[in-house]
């Protein structure tokens, strides 16, 4: 049976969530779907960071605008989705980290972008009280924070269907074609039908965009974290290190979430990794070296997600190159989470409105023109 819809979002994390959600509350009807469930992989998995803070200037339009969402969040999703915002700080280990990053305060405040602020010894331990003390300072985002994925792209999920939206959940789509003017997707039995396609299936987005004569230069990664016992409270903030790839928080309860860029083996056809035992250690090496206190902690679980990342490790969002209705929206290379409800709200604009105000140029799947697969 073919079934008609106003648009169709293939892929249902926290970006094809929010898409959906956008749409119907400019009044369309989308339908969403998603071969496994919302949140299934990379959206419902991730640390959580809800991060402005060290970011590639080309995507910090729409981090700025997608932080104002996160703001009222629960306004828009009737639940507040954990979000917490204590602000994250990226710590220098030394003088010459410290002295890359008062560079990059410059550069974004010429920019025009304030929101990020360098921190001296005194406001990082302020900040961050357990910190070794060889620690020189670092940068300080104070309005970041962070939220619980799996909730968050529950919530938006669940608004979006309340608001009209369609979900198919537990069904791939598959033999995307277009027929005339409008996209049409087989899922299961059923056809469906729309003048616009939305592509934000993730790490099987690429596969998508290939299939379309829009090859991208993407490879399936699979970001591994872990969580540890309870330890005292001793920090509010998220701490990101860069030189050492490490980002972690505490819970609540005393629990810490480390993280940090190593990663797991993917097998995005059969939807497992395969963990990496001693990246995960390293990242738990440096906790213990930077915060004594965590040095009687151990590591409870760990687990990965599977996820897009590009060759200039930015998203790609925007229309089609080559055919009209046709957009995309995956890429987020490991840090697209706090980018989720402004990537959907922009989404929308672009379909309603032919175009938006944030400014997205530098994301567009055009830059990769050249690539051959």
């Amino acid at each position: 049976m073919t079934r008609l819809a106003d648009a169709i979002i293939v892929g249902g994390g926290i970006h094809g969530c929010s898409t959906a959600l956008h749409l119907a509350l400019a009044g369309m009807k989308p339908v969403l779907i998603e071969k496994d469930y919302a949140g299934r992989h990379a959206s419902g998995v991730n640390a959580g960071g809800v991060r402005q803070l060290a970011r590639d200037v080309a995507e910090i339009p729409l981090s700025i605008r997608s932080m104002g969402i996160w703001e009222r969040i629960e306004e828009l999703l009737d639940d507040d989705c954990s979000f917490e915002s204590h602000g994250q700080v990226l710590v220098a280990e030394n003088e010459t980290e410290l002295a890359a990053y008062r560079a990059r305060v410059a550069e974004l405040n010429a920019l025009g972008f304030t929101h990020e602020e360098l921190i001296d010894g005194a406001e990082l331990r302020r900040l961050v009280p357990a910190v070794a003390d060889t620690c020189p300072g670092g940068v300080v985002s104070r309005r970041d924070g962070a939220a619980n994925p799996a909730q968050t792209t529950t919530a938006f999920r669940r608004k979006a269907e309340l608001l009209g939206a369609t979900v198919r959940e537990g069904v791939a789509a598959s033999n995307v074609r277009r027929e005339g003017d409008l996209w049409c997707v087989d899922v299961g039995a059923d056809t469906y039908a729309a003048p616009v396609l939305v592509n934000a299936a993730g790490a099987w987005a690429g596969r998508i965009a290939a299939s379309l004569g829009e090859p991208v230069p993407v490879e399936t990664v699979a970001p591994m974290l872990m969580i540890t016992s309870r330890v005292p409270h001793f920090i509010d903030p998220v701490v990101i290190l860069r030189g050492r790839k490490l980002s972690f928080k505490q819970f609540k309860n005393g629990t810490v979430l480390i993280g940090g860029g190593h990663l797991a083996t993917p097998d995005q056809d059969r939807n497992e990794t395969v963990l990496d035992w001693k990246s995960l250690a390293v990242s738990a090496r440096t906790v213990f070296e930077l915060f004594p206190v965590m040095r009687d902690a151990t590591i409870m679980r760990a687990w990965a997600g599977i996820e897009a990342r590009t060759k200039d490790e930015l998203p790609v969002l925007g229309p089609s190159a080559r055919h009209a209705g046709l957009y995309h929206q995956f890429g987020f290379s490991l840090h697209g989470f706090q980018l989720g409800p402004g990537a959907g709200a922009v989404m929308a604009e672009l379909i309603v409105n032919g175009g938006t105000q944030t400014r997205i140029g530098d994301l567009g799947i055009d830059r990769f023109r050249s690539f051959t697969s």
